[in-house]
This record gives structure tokens, sequence and C-alpha cells, in this order.
């Protein structure tokens, strides 16, 4: 177990350097920087162009230095701490995003939840029904699922939403209810809203994760082991839940290493759709903006998390299924 540790934090190290250099690179590949963009803003709008603001905002920002130093420099700052400011927003990069973090948080821990919930009971109903009308009738659903564009069904059911419920669209609440402290008619207001998005974005995931359950446990139930167990006057339910079952929650342990960077960074089509005040937007904004310290610094955060949730599927993985061994060793 140690040796595998010491060498997977090597890994981790050795990965999120390359991926530090190419997000760098690919935030630094549109011709231009911000201070052009801000440059032909104003000419288009008639304005004058201060030529010593300008020079003050390259010094500031870095952006006389040569690319390298530039890259040198985000990493030096980043590893004590300092995760720059941002460009657009004339603000440190933590307090810009520290405004939206918790709505990502808040939405996402609960489609993560959703997706878990539903696809766990409708996975396994449909691998021990096979070939009946609930596995037919929930096939179909899943199939639809991952057919319906997210953003398609998003329109529909805020068309909906309004006509039947007349919930306000867009937002994680109620207009009203902005900037005031947390009561129940707020509580009650954010749990209105996160209806929506939730299923949005959850649905081509549950679908997903429905088909790979009932594939992998399907495959179990045909293996000389489950026949013996039967043989053996095992009932359904105890054989279900020691051996098949156990063995299928692969693709539920294994997508752990997906659900920390999903928690942040979320659907951003979605999240523009809906007006949802969350990270996806932010960092498409800083995207289009060539916010350098913004969009590097998030990127590289969901990086982290992505490297981080991968090494702990490995573990989990190892932990329930006695198949994988962490040495590679034969037992």
């Amino acid at each position: 177990m140690i040796h595998f540790l010491a060498r997977r934090l090597f890994v981790m190290i050795v990965t999120l350097a390359a991926i530090s250099l190419l997000v760098f690179i690919v935030i630094q590949a549109p011709p231009g920087d911000f201070v052009t963009s801000y440059i032909a803003e104003l000419e288009s709008q008639g304005e004058a162009v201060d030529p010593q603001k300008i020079e003050f905002l390259r010094k500031e920002f870095n952006l006389d230095k040569p690319i390298w130093q530039q890259y040198l420099i985000w990493v030096f700052d980043i590893l004590h701490g300092d995760f720059g400011r941002s460009i657009a927003y004339d603000l440190p990069v933590v307090d810009v995003v520290g405004s939206v973090f918790f709505h990502s948080m808040v939405l996402n821990i609960a489609v993560v939840f959703f997706i878990y919930i539903v696809a766990f009971p409708i996975g396994v109903y449909s691998a021990t029904r096979q070939y009946s009308f609930g596995d037919y009738s929930l096939t179909l659903l899943g199939f639809l699922g991952l057919a319906i564009p997210n953003f398609l069904l998003a329109l529909i059911l805020m068309f909906l939403a309004k006509k039947v419920f007349n919930t306000s669209i867009g937002g994680l609440m109620d207009p009203l209810f902005e900037g005031q402290p947390m009561s129940l008619a707020k509580f009650a207001s954010i749990a209105e809203h996160l209806v929506i998005p939730v299923i949005v974005i959850g649905t081509s995931g549950t679908a997903a994760m429905i088909r790979r359950l009932r594939a992998n446990l399907l495959d179990e139930l045909n293996k000389p082991y489950v026949v013996t167990a039967r043989a053996k006057g095992l009932s359904e339910t105890r054989l279900l839940i020691k051996y098949p079952l156990r063995m299928a929650l692969n693709p539920f342990i294994a997508d752990i290493g997906n659900l920390l960077p999903h928690i942040v960074s979320g659907s951003v089509i979605v999240a523009v759709i809906l007006d949802l005040p969350t990270t996806g937007p932010l960092l498409l904004e800083a995207l289009k903006n060539q916010d350098t310290y913004l969009a590097g610094s998030f990127l590289l955060f969901v990086s982290v998390l992505t490297v981080i949730g991968m090494a702990l599927s490995d573990l989990l993985l190892a932990a329930f299924d006695p198949r994988i061994r962490l040495d590679g060793g034969k037992r």
C-alpha cells in the first residue's frame, strides 16, 4: 500500500505539472491578450486609449514579460497560495470564484445524489428482471435520457414550470430573496428552483449509469459461481447482495473520480440557459475574455480534483473488488 501511494503521488505531481503547462498554453493560444481586447473594445466605442493605463496593465499582470516567465510566475504564485488577480473583474481570483462557489457546490452535490439514488435501484431492477415490461420501460426512458440534449430538456422544463407551477425562471432562488439572510421561505425557494437544474443535469448521467450497472450485473449473474451459490440453496436476495452486486458496483466506484471536478464545474451550457450563478458560466466568460489568472487557476483546480478523485477511485476499487490488487500480485 505504501509503495502504491508513493508511486501514485509521484505520478500525480508529474501529471499536474504537465496539465498546468497545457492549460497555460491553451489559454495563451488565441492571438493577443486581455489588454489588446480591451483596447479594441475602447476603440470600437470611439473612446480614447490612455497609453499610460495600458502600460500599467501590462506590467501589473506581467504581460510585458515573455510567455515562459509568465508561466513560471503563475505557477510560483499558486504554490504559495496566490491564485493571482482577475483582469476582467479587477479582484483576486479567490474572491471572484468564492462568490459563486457555494451555489455550484449546492447544485452539483444535489445532482450527484440524484444520479446515485435514481440509477442504483433502477439498474438493479432492470438486471434482475431482464426482458420484463418494467425492464423495457426503464430501458426506453434510459435511451430517451441519453438522446435528449440537456439544453432542450432545460427549455421544456422551464416552460412547464412557469406555465403549470408559476415558478420564476432562472437562478437558484426567487429574486425577492436575493441578498437576504437564510429563512424557511428562502430555503423553500432554493429547493423549488433546484428541481429543474438537478433533473436536467442529472438525466444523462443517470441514464448512462443505469445502462452500465445493468450490463455489469447481468454479466455477473450469468457466471458459474452464481449458479453454484443457487445450487447450495442461497436465497436470491442474499446471493445478489453478497456476490454479483458487489462485483457490479465498479462503475459506481470508478465514477467517483469524476465526481469531485463535476461538483465544482457542473454543466456550463445548462447553467447559461438557466441563468444559474455557478462557476461554469464564470469559466466560460474568463476564457472568452482571455482572463489568464481566473481561467487558468480554475482549470488547474478542476484538474487537481480530477487527479485526486482518480486516485481515490483506485483505492476504493481495490477495497470493494477482491479481484483488484494494488501491488499487482496474485492471491
